[in-house]
């Protein structure tokens, strides 16, 4: 099996996997009356985007067709990455006696490791700029600004960082908003430096790294 070939296959392994942890825990909130709620989780709209990129961009390597461009999957990693930063260093302790843990481990592990490896290993094949790339702060920022406008209405807010009910009220959720775009900015900065860095030296066009916009 080609280097091409095994790429295909595991990105559709990895982006099934993906859906099958993202389908457990809907079921989960579903049948706890948190339906409704499961769609509002940046955790959960992260892993469904990443999962699809990761289908389409395998099932496109197994056919040897163009796949995802490399500035849609550089948003994928960039969404996993900071799901996955934010859960382990700020989230991790919310554990409770209704968390699925090999779920939680998939989505807010396996599958943040996945895309980062992906793009390390298969980097763009052209480089990216750094407008261009500014282009994936603009989901965060509108996930943002619904999570606040929807959260006063249902009494309701995805994470605790957001809840102007908790201590600090709107100070709070202001300042810590403007921490996460920090890193929302930074990690973005550094995912299109590493890329560019590891693309322009990733030698044969012929190679697998030369294939992020034919089979992501």
């Amino acid at each position: 099996m080609t280097k091409q070939m095994t790429a295909g296959a595991l990105r559709v392994a990895f982006g099934l996997l993906g859906l099958v942890a993202l389908a457990v825990g809907y079921d989960r909130d579903f049948h706890t009356g948190d339906g409704v709620n499961f769609f509002f989780y940046f955790t959960d709209l992260s892993n469904l985007f990443g999962a699809f990129v990761l289908l389409i961009g395998g099932v496109a390597a197994l056919r040897r067709r163009p796949g995802v461009p490399d500035l849609v999957r550089g948003a994928a990693v960039l969404y996993l990455v900071i799901t996955g930063l934010v859960y382990w260093t700020l989230l991790a302790n919310t554990i409770n006696a209704e968390t699925i843990r090999w779920q939680n481990y998939i989505v807010h592990g396996v599958m943040p490791a996945v895309l980062l490896l992906d793009w390390l290993i298969s980097p763009p094949k052209t480089r990216l700029g750094f407008g261009r790339a500014g282009s994936w702060l603009a989901f965060p920022i509108l996930y943002l600004a619904v999570s606040l406008i929807r959260g006063p209405i249902v009494r309701w807010w995805p994470y605790d960082f957001l809840d102007p009910t908790q201590p600090g009220g709107y100070t709070h959720v202001t300042t810590w908003s403007f921490i996460v775009t920090g890193i929302f900015v930074v990690f973005m900065l550094l995912i299109v430096f590493v890329g560019n860095q590891l693309g322009s030296s990733s030698g044969s066009p012929s190679s697998d790294r030369s294939l992020s916009t034919r089979s992501a």
